[in-house]
Parts: structure tokens; C-alpha cells; sequence
């Protein structure tokens, strides 16, 4: 039997019970606003800062493989984290954790905006969440930095993935594989040495084979019981979007705002922004706008129930596929530590994701301010120009004050989220 060698970190702590990481999971879960950067820098105050369960260096790690893989690197580093600490139950509890609480509130609005349209009182009470989470970005910007940022070509790559995906539109798989082959080339030191595990390749195959079935089988299901049914093509939709997402949701929402609204014929550009506006402003990854999408074609065409079935498939989908490719890839994250050039790359993407992260908090703090954000082509570059006419002071304001909240007087999350909520709905009250 052919085995691979495999190398646990060492320094790594005794892993806490299972019910202790079951509440800090679903903690993560329901805190998790702020798209990537905010839940990011929200799993690291958790398991690496408070608590210590995984290293400085193995969250990096996990945290560079996780931007290698489609589909939404916080959720897949949740379940890589899970997965160090109790193995695939700890991985898929983690990871179901940090989507439930998000896909249960979007699912749940989604129903209601199906029923009466745009909610007002929604709008208001998210618009101080919106606020908070440009400050919640930002400080994470800002912590990932510097992490790292330690090193001048580090600083160099990181302000080239800026240009590359701000200014030029450049596709972030492109990104990450300059940065990794500038790692590769470049090489570096290895990392202490540890006491090796085996796996054999054999277990791997396995893994991956299972998890395939899983992720299909219920769309085979479906396939065989109404083939070319409405949900079958929701299922094969968002399948292929699964593996396209490379670099997280934003890298992906144009092309399948274009699909669903001008191919597919499932949502109008309004609804779509509105989508993705509910999903901005929800916990859990923002790729969740998937689920409003789903939902409301299926519920067009069928009503209630069908719209819950068609928001499980595209849950289903989704989701399913992110378990692949931890359980199958996690184990080998920990090679990274001795092999000099593979943790020297893995260094170079995670300096890239930090100008990725910038473009996304610049993207962010736009939408948030401005009610129109207009994309203006100048040459081979990309201008995001805001119409300074639709500013939102309301929003301004409340960032200041969630700022204030949050780097000045160092208040909680759920403490900064909160007040930021009932001051979204007393400045929509005062507004008129």
C-alpha cells in the first residue's frame, strides 16, 4: 500500500471537549457577520487568540489552503479547524455551525420578502449592522496584516493583488497562483521538525469518493424521480457554481447575477441586489445569497414549498462539496510546516489574500455608503465610482460610532452588532 508521510504540528494543545467546541462553533456561528476579513479575524480571536487551540502558524496554513479551494474559505477554514481539533464529526460540526444560523435567518426573510416584499423595518435594523461590519472588516484588515506582512516582498505582493483585482479585474486564481509560484521560486526556511503521521493514499481516495456521493446523491435522486424539473436544474446550477467560487463569494456574484437574472430568467436585477443586500447583512458566508436565489425561483414557480425545497437543494450544492475538499485535503495541511518552499508559497498567498481582503472592505465600505457605486472602465483599468449624491450620512454615522464602539472602547462583537442594530432603526425613525 502506498502511504504518504504527514506532519502534525507538535506545540499544538490538547483539543478542549467536544461539547466546549461545540459552543464556541455555534458562537462563531451566529456572530459571524462581516463577510470573509470580519469571520476570519473572528475565528482567530476565538481559537487562536482566547483559546489556543491551533498555532499562529497552522491557522495561516489552514488559512492559505482554505483561499486555494472554491467555495467560502471562512466556512471551510471553520471545518478545517473543527476537523484538527475531533476529527469529521468536529469538522462537520464546525462547519454546519457556522451556515445554519445564516442560512436559517436569510431562509426565513427570504420567505417573508416572497410574501410582502423589501421590509422596510429589515432594512433599517440591518443598516446599523452594515455599518458595523465596514469597522469589524477594517480591524481584521488590519490584523491580518499583521500577520502577514512581515517581510518587504510580503508588503510588495500584497499591494500587487490590490492593483491586480481593484483596479485591473484580474481573476483571483490568477492571484494566487503568481503568489504561490513567487513562493515556490523564492523558497524559505522549514519549520521545526515534528513527529510524523501515515496516511495511506488509499483513506484519501475513499474520502473523496464518499463525499462525491454525498454531495450528488440526493440530485440523482431528484433526477431520477422528475428529470428536468425545476430543482434539478436549481441543483446543476449551483453545482458548477460550486466550483467556480475560487476566491470566495464576491469573486463570483457578478457572473452568477448575469446567469440568474439574464440566462436563467429565475430573478430580476432588483431582486437580486436585494438578495444580496439580505445576505450582506446575515451571518454566515455571503455565497448564503445562493440560498435566497434558490428559494425565490423555486417559490415562483410553485409556492411555499416548493421555494423550501428548492433553498435545500441549493443549501445542499453549495455546501456539500466544501466538505470534500477539507476532509480530503486537510490532512496534508500540515506538511506544509517542513517543506520549505510549500510553506514559503502558501506565505506568499496569504500576503496576496491581504490585498484581496483590502479590495473586498474598499467594496464593502462603497455599497455600505453610497446608494449607487458605478464601475467605470478607463483603459485596462477598473474605477469604482461612487455618485457622491446618494452618500447615506445615517451609515457614515453609525460606523463612526460602531468605531468608536469597537477599537476605542474594545466592546464585544454581539455588544457593537446590537447597539449598532437599534441605532440603524432609531436613525431610520428620525429620518422620516
Amino acid at each position: 500500500m502506498t502511504e504518504t508521510r504527514l506532519t502534525e504540528t507538535a506545540s499544538t494543545p490538547a483539543a478542549p471537549g467536544f461539547g466546549a467546541a461545540l459552543r464556541v462553533w455555534a458562537r462563531i456561528g451566529v456572530l459571524s457577520f462581516g463577510g470573509p476579513a470580519g469571520q476570519i479575524a473572528l475565528m482567530h480571536r476565538e481559537v487562536v487568540e482566547e483559546r489556543g487551540w491551533l498555532g499562529e502558524d497552522e491557522f495561516l496554513n489552514a488559512l492559505s489552503f482554505s483561499m486555494l479551494l472554491p467555495g467560502p474559505e471562512a466556512m471551510q477554514l471553520a471545518t478545517y479547524a473543527g476537523w484538527r481539533l475531533h476529527g469529521v464529526a468536529g469538522g462537520l460540526a464546525a462547519g454546519l455551525l457556522f451556515v445554519l444560523p445564516g442560512a436559517a435567518v436569510v431562509l426565513a426573510l427570504a420567505a417573508l420578502y416572497a410574501a410582502i416584499g423589501a421590509v422596510p423595518l429589515v432594512q433599517a435594523l440591518f443598516l446599523g449592522v452594515k455599518a458595523a461590519v465596514v469597522v469589524i472588516v477594517i480591524e481584521a484588515l488590519l490584523k491580518v496584516a499583521r500577520r502577514a506582512l512581515k517581510e518587504p516582498d510580503r508588503w510588495m505582493i500584497a499591494a500587487l493583488a490590490f492593483v491586480a483585482i481593484f483596479f485591473l479585474s484580474a481573476p483571483f486564481p490568477l492571484i494566487v497562483a503568481l503568489a504561490a509560484l513567487y513562493g515556490l521560486l523564492r523558497g524559505g526556511d522549514a519549520g521545526p521538525a515534528a513527529p510524523p503521521v501515515t496516511r495511506p493514499l488509499s483513506r484519501t481516495l475513499g474520502t473523496i469518493l464518499l463525499w462525491l456521493a454525498v454531495w450528488w446523491a440526493p440530485l440523482a435522486v431528484l433526477w431520477l424521480a422528475a428529470p428536468g424539473s425545476l430543482l434539478v436544474e436549481i441543483g446543476l446550477f449551483f453545482s458548477k457554481l460550486a466550483v467556480v467560487t475560487f476566491g470566495g463569494a464576491y469573486a463570483v456574484l457578478a457572473y452568477m447575477a448575469q446567469d440568474v437574472v439574464n440566462a436563467q430568467g429565475w430573478l430580476t436585477a432588483g431582486e437580486m441586489m436585494d438578495g444580496l443586500g439580505l445576505a450582506e447583512t446575515t451571518p454566515g458566508p455571503l455565497i448564503l445569497v445562493t440560498e435566497f436565489v434558490g428559494f425565490l425561483a423555486a417559490e415562483k414557480a410553485g409556492g411555499l414549498a416548493l421555494g423550501l425545497a428548492g433553498a435545500a437543494v441549493t443549501l445542499w450544492m453549495t455546501f456539500a462539496p466544501c466538505f470534500l475538499w477539507i476532509f480530503a485535503g486537510a490532512p496534508y495541511v500540515a506538511v506544509i510546516a517542513t517543506r520549505p518552499r510549500l510553506k514559503a508559497a502558501l506565505s506568499a498567498i496569504t500576503a496576496a489574500v491581504v490585498g484581496v481582503i483590502l479590495n473586498l472592505s474598499i467594496w464593502f465600505a462603497l455599497h455600505v455608503f453610497f446608494g449607487e457605486v458605478t464601475a467605470r472602465a478607463a483603459g485596462p483599468f477598473t474605477l469604482w465610482t461612487p455618485d457622491w449624491a446618494t452618500l447615506d450620512p445615517g451609515a457614515v454615522l453609525l460606523a463612526l460610532v460602531a468605531g468608536v464602539l469597537l477599537l476605542w472602547l474594545r466592546l464585544g462583537l454581539i455588544a457593537v452588532l446590537g447597539i449598532s442594530a437599534l441605532l440603524g432603526v432609531a436613525w431610520a425613525l428620525i429620518a422620516g
